[in-house]
């Protein structure tokens, strides 16, 4: 019988996968805590109305997994995590003070075409700054994105931060003769201009309803890179990165406008200089979204990371960590029928005392057992047979060296605890 696959667009995490996975958990957690963020969750199951007027109609229509329970009641897997942020903030808002500062670090679905990039599970790291309206609050952010990437090893010269304010792109947008009610798709167009050929592009501005003078117009705007200073926003957020010593890492990118419909100001993006590939992150200020789910007006701004592309990134810049694959480095190995009991008292010993210890659990010869720990990845290896028994010993063989040695019972704790203070686990 064939084995069965994995459903498409997930992923297996075999134990170096998960060691990745935690080392990823670990430098995320470290960063948003060192800036003041509380780590939460929310469901991974919510009810389809929460995204359906929130995320925009492609987000609903063609991404989300979508279902209904038995009772009839639609459901999604959660495709993304700000407008649960948004119901939970609404639920606790004249209870909890401001601002809030939470960030969270979980799977997310999306049915998409799985490709170099993009899968449809993937994980995704969550933050945001709620309460607070002000640029320097933007630019609080971006410093949260910038000290990540300083944090696993990509420099400004690898990844820049695009920004942009969509409120200085409706103006521009406006004189250019675009009404109000036409300016979504005009996002999402803007939105496209990376992910198609120009003539495409123009040909979808054209079926907009855009005049060739207009297209003309809206290109020039498009590659207009000081228009930043126009906005007393954009002004505010990059003296805000500059005193905070992460200018480096930010870029004024007209062309940056995010496809979600609830972004009402500042938005960025992360991507790999000179490559035209997918964001590794991206994000924005969301004024409007707490109050559209039933709460109080409250600003937020932040932004989600997926881990799929950026460790694609990471290892196409070799930043990728090597991590020691054994949570136990040790193994006991077990000498015989007769000696697996006071084997095992001896396991029980060591962990008891906090010495992570792997056991062999039955006793083969014993140079199977030892090409098993060189084949796992273990770092010593403990035997203890009639010979350690009658002399209250236990040998120690270090398997990087080859030396070994017997180590009195009394003082194996130490001796052990000695060795671990080399070994790091992710």
């Amino acid at each position: 019988m064939p084995i069965i696959p994995p459903v498409k667009g997930t992923r297996d995490f075999f134990p170096e996968d998960m060691a990745i996975r935690r080392w990823l958990y670990e430098v995320i957690r470290q960063v948003s805590e060192s800036f003041g963020y509380q780590e939460y969750e929310g469901p991974y199951l919510e009810r389809l109305e929460l995204y359906a007027a929130k995320s925009g109609e492609e987000l609903v229509k063609e991404q989300a997994f979508v279902f209904p329970d038995r009772s009839g009641e639609m459901l999604a897997l959660r495709p993304e995590l700000t407008p649960t942020l948004a119901r939970m903030v609404a639920a606790r808002a004249k209870s909890t003070p401001m601002p809030i500062r939470w960030w969270s670090f979980g799977p997310f679905w999306r049915y998409e075409r799985p490709q170099r990039g993009r899968s449809r599970e993937f994980l995704q790291w969550n933050i945001d700054l709620l309460g607070v309206e002000s640029p320097e609050a933007d630019a609080e952010l971006l410093a949260v994105t910038a000290f990540f990437f300083q944090a696993v090893g990509l420099t400004p010269a690898q990844v820049q931060i695009l920004l942009n304010d969509r409120r200085l792109a409706e103006h521009k947008l406006t004189t250019l003769g675009i009404a109000q009610e036409e300016l979504t798709p005009i996002y999402q167009l803007i939105d496209r201009l990376e992910k198609r050929d120009r003539d495409t592009w123009r040909a979808e501005a054209l079926q907009l309803g855009l005049s060739q003078e207009q297209l003309g117009e809206l290109e020039a705007m498009l590659a207009d890179k000081g228009a930043w200073r126009e906005s007393d926003t954009l002004r505010r957020v990059l003296a805000a990165c500059e005193a905070m010593g992460i200018q480096e890492y930010v870029t004024y990118d007209p062309t940056v406008i995010r496809g979600l419909d609830y972004y009402t100001g500042t938005v960025f993006e992360a991507r790999v200089v000179g490559r035209k590939e997918r964001a590794i992150l991206g994000g924005g200020r969301y004024d409007n979204l707490v109050a559209e789910v039933g709460g109080d007006p409250i600003p937020g701004v932040g932004f989600a990371m997926g881990d799929v592309v950026l460790l694609l990134v990471l290892k196409s810049f070799n930043l990728l960590p090597a991590l020691p694959m054994r949570p136990a480095p040790i193994l006991l190995t077990t000498f015989s029928h007769e000696t697996t009991l006071e084997t095992l008292r001896l396991a029980s010993d060591l962990r008891r005392a906090a010495v992570p210890v792997e056991w062999y659990p039955k006793p083969d010869r014993l140079p199977k057992q030892f090409r098993f720990a060189n084949r796992q990845g273990f770092f010593w290896v403990l035997v203890l047979g009639p010979d350690e028994l009658a002399s209250g010993s236990v040998v120690v063989k270090d398997l990087r060296t080859g030396e070994q040695q017997a180590v009195a019972r009394g003082d194996l704790i130490a001796h052990l605890k000695g060795l671990l203070e080399q070994f790091s686990p992710p």
